[in-house]
């Protein structure tokens, strides 16, 4: 049976693709839209025909991958000394903050392993409120997302960014330096935005917001701007990807950082999922954390968080257990909806 392209975006069923394109400018065409934008800035959208409402969306049965054939990209060993090592770079002066992060990976027996299926058993596991699924088989895009993170969200010209820093199992144990990590981020965003925002429209409505998500807390902030005239989507991602929450600051100066620490391309990981519609120039994009994808014969997850002057290792370690642990449980099929 043929495995055919279909995008759950935005509680929307995309399927009859139309077209697939590298251009962002396509955003600003005609159509419903589905959009994965990889952490290296590499975008592919996918225009379908037909879209009609994903609730309730019902994939076909996910099999889960054996717990033990997971590895990990850095052992925590090598995890920890990474934390030491961004320590010693905000010591030295050459950045606040870098997020640091590590892929888990599964091989895959079987070749017909779905992601959508996953995707539509995380829905229930694990649901999210920007969670996404893609899948582009001649493209080889496959991914599932169950993203808690608002990257951009357009309404004409209204632009709305909600950066996610500080995560705990409850709120007691959220610290004053989540607070310190989220704000550094706050303001990274709102530079961003002020490049291809009206002067004077950036705002910062909601500062240090507390979100309950399964298995954890997080600190979330909104950051919103009016999109200067004469600027659109490319311009709009141009200027703020990668997303700030999953870099560090200065921005620059943390993805050196991440390129010299990080063994592997982060891929899909940290980039942007979600949909836009060109018609009515609406869209929500995710940071794509809480997201697994295939690729190379294997499943992959990324987990990681933001390290400042006052992490400490071994709490940085356990904080990437604790964002990996219930998206595992899915995935291995060990964790069923009551």
């Amino acid at each position: 049976m043929e495995v055919t392209a279909v995008a759950v975006v935005g509680n929307h069923l995309c399927s009859q693709l139309a077209d697939v394109t590298h251009d962002l400018s396509a955003l600003e065409s005609k159509g419903f839209w589905a959009v994965a934008i990889d952490f290296n800035g590499v975008a592919v959208c996918a225009r379908f025909d037909d879209i009609k409402p994903a609730r309730p969306w019902q994939g076909a049965p996910w099999k889960g991958i054996p717990a033990d054939t997971w590895s990990s990209s850095l052992n925590r060993t090598d995890f920890t000394a990474g934390v030491q090592a961004i320590r010693r770079m905000i010591a030295a002066g050459d950045v606040y903050q870098v997020n640091l992060t590590r892929r888990l990976s599964a091989p895959l027996t079987d070749p017909t392993t779905d992601i959508a299926a996953l995707g539509a058993t995380l829905a229930e596991g694990n649901p999210a409120p920007y969670a996404a699924v893609l899948r582009l088989p001649k493209h080889k895009i496959h991914i599932a997302s169950a993203s808690p993170e608002r990257f951009l969200k357009r309404n004409g010209a209204q632009i709305t960014s909600c950066p996610i820093k500080g995560t705990a199992p409850t709120p007691e144990g959220l610290t004053p330096k989540d607070q310190a990590e989220n704000l550094m981020i706050v303001d990274l965003i709102r530079n961003d935005l002020g490049r291809v925002c009206e002067y004077g429209s950036i705002k910062v409505p909601e500062l240090f917001s507390l979100e309950h998500h399964p298995g954890l807390v997080h600190l979330v902030s909104t950051v919103t701007g009016r999109l200067t005239h004469g600027c659109g989507w490319p311009e709009l991602i141009a200027a703020t990807f990668p997303p700030g929450s999953v870099t560090g600051a200065p921005k620059l100066a943390a993805m050196n950082a991440i390129c010299t620490l990080e063994p592997h391309n982060r891929g899909i990981y940290c980039g942007a999922v979600g949909w836009v519609d060109a018609d009515r120039q609406r869209g929500d994009l995710n940071v794509a954390i809480r997201t697994l994808w295939i690729e190379d014969g294997q499943l992959h997850l990324g987990t990681g968080g933001a390290i400042t002057y006052d992490s400490d290792p071994e709490d940085e370690w356990q904080e990437t257990e604790l964002k990996a642990a219930r998206l595992l449980a899915v995935a291995t099929g060990e964790y069923i909806p009551t």
